[in-house]
């Protein structure tokens, strides 16, 4: 049966770019074949240029997203470790759950859902911690946070920095911002299929890092022999069999945001980010997030009363395979979460979801 092409504006996975895609039905190579582990240092070198980072230790884990996480923290954190974690959305609850897992001694510090990440008081949670941990830009709420500012305080602590949703779709520059590790994922903003973890750590956190970390695939001591600091050296390590088409396909994606030109990339979200929050506006929906810190490739709206969150979303998909998604947790019915991320960041795009939501809530 063939599968049908479906709209996906949710919370990610995105359409990738058609480079991408057409990259995915390249010759598949092996993962020792020295024309791949070419794409492979290119890979991780035009993965530098997107997180605004001259960090040697830059790579593509393979593994999705959250595999990103837990390799940042079982690198850098162990029993006893402090840790503190700001919570504003889901993600920065999954944070503590990883750093809890690791042995680490967790300070949460909550913040009401739809919020940017105080910085004032997540400095003050602890006098001394090994890591400070926040996400950049909530999928679970459409908030971002800034960075620079915790950096700014962080003292002696380590900054690990979620940026799963904001890498490709709005600017991320680590090393001016003072980030020592972040992680992110293929499938949103840099417009490629779900199966990569883009990750980088400085050699300020390398040094501290836990020599042997609970995780043997996610060992970065191990996966450096292979990728990131081992570009160029002439001899690798065999570690694992890398998703060889994943890389290529991430190549292509990359190149093709890099071509456009990163300032005209976070331009189109901006505008494509815009023109869908007036659109929901004037339809008389309201925007979830706080207003100054709403994500261009993020949207998170509330449900209007009387109407049926779940409902609408199945008529989106059925009748214009159109996908939309639903809020978590508390607000898993209340809110909608709209993605124009990557190849999606286009008023066109923007047209069809107003239109077919317009439509449907009318009826």
């Amino acid at each position: 049966m063939p599968l049908r092409a479906r709209t996906l504006l949710g919370p990610g996975p995105s359409n990738p770019y058609p480079e991408a895609t057409v990259a995915l039905a390249q010759p598949l190579l092996g993962h020792l074949d020295p024309v791949f582990l070419g794409i492979l240092d290119e890979t991780s070198d035009r993965l530098r240029q997107v997180f605004g980072t001259a960090n040697r230790r830059t790579l593509p884990l393979s593994a999705t997203g959250s595999a990103g996480m837990e390799a940042a923290f079982v690198n850098t954190v162990g029993p006893g470790d402090v840790v503190v974690v700001a919570v504003n959305g889901l993600f920065g609850e999954r944070m503590v759950d990883v750093a809890s897992r690791c042995g680490a001694e967790v300070v949460r510090v909550e913040h009401e859902w739809g919020q940017p990440v105080d910085v004032d008081r997540v400095l003050a949670a602890h006098p001394s911690p090994k890591l400070i941990a926040a996400v950049h830009a909530e999928t679970s709420t459409g908030v971002r946070s800034d960075l620079a500012p915790l950096a700014a305080g962080k003292g002696d602590a380590l900054l690990l920095a979620d940026c799963v949703t904001s890498l490709g779709g709005i600017p991320v520059q680590l090393d001016e911002w003072g980030v020592d590790l972040a992680y992110s994922g293929s499938q949103k903003c840099l417009g490629v299929a779900p199966g990569l973890a883009p990750f980088t750590i400085n050699d300020r956190a390398w040094a501290r890092r836990i020599e042997k970390p609970r995780s043997w695939y996610l060992d970065l001591g191990m996966l450096g022999g292979y990728a990131g600091e081992a570009a160029g050296s002439g001899g690798r390590t065999y570690h694992h069999t890398a998703p060889t088409g994943m890389v290529v396909s991430l190549h292509a994606g990359l190149g093709r945001v890099l071509e456009e030109g990163l300032d005209a990339v976070h331009a189109r979200h901006a505008e494509a980010g815009r023109l869908l929050h007036e659109g929901l506006q004037e339809m008389g929906l309201e925007l979830f997030a706080a207003e100054g810190y709403r994500l261009p490739e993020l949207t998170t709206v509330r449900v209007p009363d009387g109407v049926d969150s779940a409902a609408v979303r199945k008529e989106l998909l059925e009748r214009y395979d159109l996908e939309i998604g639903g809020g978590v947790g508390a607000y898993a019915a209340s809110v909608w979460r709209i993605g124009l991320m990557g190849h999606n960041a286009r008023p066109d795009t923007v047209t069809l979801v107003l239109a077919a939501l317009r439509e449907v809530l009318g009826r």
